[in-house]
């Protein structure tokens, strides 16, 4: 490697230059925080916590580029063995010891560390280097049999089950029948004799399931523990969650090799993650899990109930004194919440990793107003440390504490929320009874990788082992997911599927249960749920004071507050009722963006529009239109109060007809039964053959919109008159309306044309018959993509566009959403055609590209141009990022959105100014 070395690139940043070679190995020393892409997070806080002179066990970490390389060519790179050989080489001389050596080995562990957290779902193998003649050396040196034998164990059974592809129960069964043999509960009771005796079981499983024998070789061991790494990114479950958490699938992962050092030598070691602050509450404190005499995957896999991370005072106090001052300097340094993972070998602290922590909705909102009262970060950044989703979260109902409901038991709260649903004891069973439509409740001793679909069709998690930093409740609250662990009280059976609590109470699968994440506690049946205290916040019914849901609202509040100050893009709402705009009104809406004038005519007055749409004489039509003209005029009347001072964007009906006119078939039935009874109503005759004129095979594309206003005379322009007259009785009142006029589905300028021309002159007759001067505004929605192409001639008649991206996504893509969703997209997001439904996050390079350049084209005509967008993607918190860049006035929501697109139009707006500044 010596030669090459002026050759090799010099990463001090996440971008790299290309030189004549490519370094692919880096040792802690070399890196820092700040190359997460090519160090992955491991490797790169490892170096990091190595630059600040922390205990860290000597390593190195091979790179993301490797990893990709390898994934593209089934070849790891041809510089990649040497570079290895040569980092491994400095660490044997650092250390004083050869991996795997007979007489005293130096060990190493092979840990996954992609960009962006994973907990669980990518490879680690520990104590490679272990044989069956170092095993004798180990345990000489450490004058510690059993630890040496259980070290091997362990080693066999991680390298059989994720790099020989060994099925894991096979050793999890040798294992309990080792305990039973022995009559002890837990491994930490099995002597070195039946250890060793497991380490002959395991490696006659290795050779019957793997087909060779157990690897004795070290640098083998190694090498394919690196390759298994690799191969790791690609697993199903790697890949079920980053489609979940919405992680690129192109970025690999690094490796990180790392000298062992060991928590399983006796009672004066053991193995911990801790947290700077709560991950659930954010409370400042001490929160964190150890495990005395067990290795690091001990504890994250739950499989051992551990003691509070508190209780390590008591059992090594300068272990402890020596912890919460290193997590006092990491928490600063970072400026943030840190998950932290670390061993004690025989009173010796070592710290084996570190990265911003997992947190809850509540904990990101208060562990972000605390940092900046602590003058660590700004408000900026606190808007920046918070999200969309978070909020969406906290919005959800809690559990009514009053009522009167029988618990099973207590847990860990690990993520909170409120959970109701069937019992169910396997991921299979989830998924299948979700797919139905059932609500289910996961409950398994412990969660593993393999349960992660389980875990994501289901409405909760409940664990009888494991605590806050278990698998279970890691992932839990990374998914926004309501978690509770470590319910020691429950007895999960899962073979026979069910779950005893104290009393002999028994919950069979099936039975309905609740978990409370903010509490822990599990109750039997379905408890009643109130308002969450954010909503009733934003309702005005809550005001930030002394106990723990009015701290949290007073940090919501705070950041709130905040991002309205620096948000560009207005938030409206999407109401078509008095009572939907004063609640959206409520949570902050600056308007109404969509008023979907359709749904005004359900109920009893669908009769009307039925009569106006089938009539066939121009009296029959006028007498429809009269009739509902003073209903329509009322809903508007109602409607500007609502919203007095405030926008109002009414848009003209916009059915497909077919929701207007009897179903074809039941009308037919109809029809024929009376003919074969003799007795035929003459107006059900008459209606069917209308019914068949209209009929349409794609109503979404037929006469709506534009359309029906143009063929049905009168139509629009008695909604018109209705807006008008409204408008002028409550400017008479002393009002202030502002209503604006939206014509659908326009794919010509022509259209548009038309039905402006009409507008004007029925708002002039209006302005003329009260003496109410009016200024209605008239655009139009941009929903097909003619529109989106011909905007800059469209906004020749349109005074403002509102974008409806959910028919322009249906166009674009040539998806209908009633049917597509239910019977493809499962199979599209999983194959990762797309990453997220485009319904869902609005599709940047299609939909999105012509929404951009209908902006461009539209202010072109006519700078003055207002622009907003009122489809589901106006509340999504990824498309408000888009929709603020391409450079939109507002977005539109439904009233329970409005807070978080609010939060997300902040964050949006600060973002930019913070890369403009930079």
């Amino acid at each position: 490697m010596s030669e090459n070395k002026d050759l090799h690139v010099a990463h001090t940043s996440e971008t790299t230059e290309a030189t004549e070679a490519v370094k692919f190995v880096y040792d802690f020393t070399e890196g820092n925080k700040d190359l997460k892409d090519l160090l992955g997070g491991k490797g790169a806080n490892l170096a990091e916590m190595t630059n600040l002179g922390l205990p860290v066990p000597p390593g190195f970490t091979i790179t993301t580029e490797a990893c990709k390389t390898y994934l593209d060519s089934g070849e790891e790179p041809a510089a990649l063995r040497d570079e290895v050989s040569a980092h491994l080489d400095a660490l044997e001389k650092k250390m004083g010891k050869k991996l795997g050596q007979a007489d005293d080995p130096l060990l190493v562990s092979v840990r996954s560390g992609a960009k962006f957290s994973m907990p669980g779902m990518m490879d680690t193998v520990l104590n490679i280097g272990l044989s069956d003649k170092s095993v004798t050396g180990l345990a000489k040196q450490s004058g510690d049999d059993r630890f040496a034998w259980d070290s091997y164990r362990r080693l066999i059974q991680m390298f059989g089950k994720t790099v020989l592809g060994v099925e894991g129960d096979l050793f999890e069964d040798a294992l309990e029948a080792a305990k039973k043999a022995k009559k002890v509960s837990v491994d930490t009771d099995l002597e070195a004799g039946d250890l060793k005796k497991l380490v002959t079981k395991f490696k006659k499983i290795v050779k019957t399931e793997a087909g060779r024998d157990f690897p004795q070789d070290p640098r083998e061991q190694m090498d394919l523990a690196i390759r298994s790494v690799f191969e790791s990114w690609n697993t199903d479950r790697a890949k079920l969650y980053r489609r979940q958490e919405r992680i690129p699938h192109d970025l690999g992962t690094a490796v990180n090799v790392c000298s062992m050092v060991f928590g399983n030598l006796g009672p004066d070691s053991g193995t911990g993650v801790a947290f700077t602050r709560d991950p659930a509450s954010g409370h400042q404190g001490v929160y964190g899990d150890y495990l005395q005499n067990a290795q690091g995957e001990d504890v994250v896999a739950g499989i051992r109930n551990t003691v509070p991370l508190a209780d390590l005072e008591q059992i090594d106090k300068k272990s402890y004194d020596q912890l919460m001052q290193i997590m006092e300097t990491l928490e600063t340094h970072y400026k943030d919440l840190c998950d932290i993972e670390f061993t004690i070998e025989r009173g010796q602290l070592w710290m084996l990793q570190t990265r911003v922590g997992k947190r809850t909705a509540g904990a990101a909102f208060r562990i972000a107003t605390q940092l900046v009262d602590q003058g660590l970060i700004d408000e900026a950044e606190a808007l920046q440390r918070v999200n969309g989703a978070q909020l969406a979260q906290l919005m959800f109902p809690r559990f009514d504490a009053d009522s009167k409901v029988q618990q099973l038991g207590r847990g860990i709260a690990a993520s909170p929320g409120a959970a109701v649903g069937k019992a169910v004891f396997d991921s299979y069973t989830a998924i299948k009874w979700s797919r139905s439509g059932e609500k289910v409740i996961l409950i398994r001793r412990e969660t593993n990788p393999d349960d992660l679909d389980g875990m994501i069709a289901a409405e909760g998690i409940l664990t009888s082992r494991g605590g806050k930093t278990s698998h279970a409740a890691v992932v839990a609250r990374g998914m926004g997911k309501t978690c509770v662990c470590g319910a020691e009280e429950l007895e999960v059976d899962t073979k026979r599927r069910r779950l005893t609590a104290p009393g002999g109470i028994v919950v069979e699968e099936g039975d309905v249960v609740s978990i409370d994440g903010s509490t822990g506690k599990v109750y039997l049946g379905e408890v009643p749920v109130v308002p969450s205290p954010v909503v009733e916040y934003f309702e005005g019914r809550m005001h930030a004071g002394a106990d723990d849901a009015d701290e949290l609202v007073a940090a919501v509040h705070r950041i709130m507050a905040y991002a309205d100050r620096v948000r560009r893009l207005r938030v409206r709402a999407n109401a078509d009722n008095a009572e939907d705009a004063l609640r959206a009104r409520r949570f902050g809406a600056q308007g109404i963006g969509l008023c979907r004038t359709e749904h005004m005519f359900l109920g009893e007055r669908r009769e009307m529009v039925e009569r106006l749409i089938l009539a066939d004489a121009d009296d029959e039509r006028e007498d429809a239109l009269k009739e509902l003209l003073p209903l329509q005029k009322q809903d508007f009347v109602e409607l500007f109060e609502a919203m007095d001072g405030l926008p109002v964007t009414v848009r003209l009906l916009d059915p497909p007809l077919h929701e207007f006119l009897p179903d074809i078939t039941e009308l037919s039935v109809r029809v024929a039964l009376a003919e074969s009874r003799k007795d035929a109503n003459e107006n059900d005759l008459r209606l069917l053959q209308a019914v068949h004129r209209l009929h349409e095979q794609n109503p979404m594309l037929g006469l709506r919109g534009v359309r029906l206003g143009l063929v049905i005379p009168g139509l629009f322009t008695m909604q018109v008159r209705a807006i008008a007259e409204a408008a002028a009785e409550r400017k008479n009142a002393k009002g202030d309306p502002r209503a604006e006029i939206m014509i659908p589905l326009v794919g010509t300028v022509q259209e548009l044309e038309i039905v402006r021309e009409e507008a004007e002159q029925v708002i002039a007759e209006v302005i003329e018959s009260t003496g109410v001067e009016l200024k209605l505004a008239l655009g139009t929605m941009i929903e097909l993509p003619r529109a989106a192409l011909t905007a800059d001639q469209i906004a020749e008649a349109a005074e403002f566009f509102s974008f409806g991206t959910n028919d322009l996504t249906q166009t674009v893509w040539g998806f209908s959403r009633d049917d597509v969703e239910a019977s493809f997209f499962t199979a599209y997001l999983e194959k990762g055609i797309f990453g997220v439904s485009p319904f869902e996050t609005i599709d940047k390079d299609g939909v999105g590209k012509l929404v951009k350049d209908a902006v461009k084209a539209g202010r072109a005509t006519r700078p003055d141009l207002k622009l907003g967008v009122c489809g589901e993607h106006g509340g999504d918190p990824e498309s408000v990022h888009f929709f603020h860049e391409v450079g939109l006035d507002y977005v539109s929501c439904s009233p329970f959105r409005i807070p978080v697109a609010r939060l997300e139009a902040g964050r949006a707006a600060s973002h930019s100014a913070g890369s403009d500044h930079r």
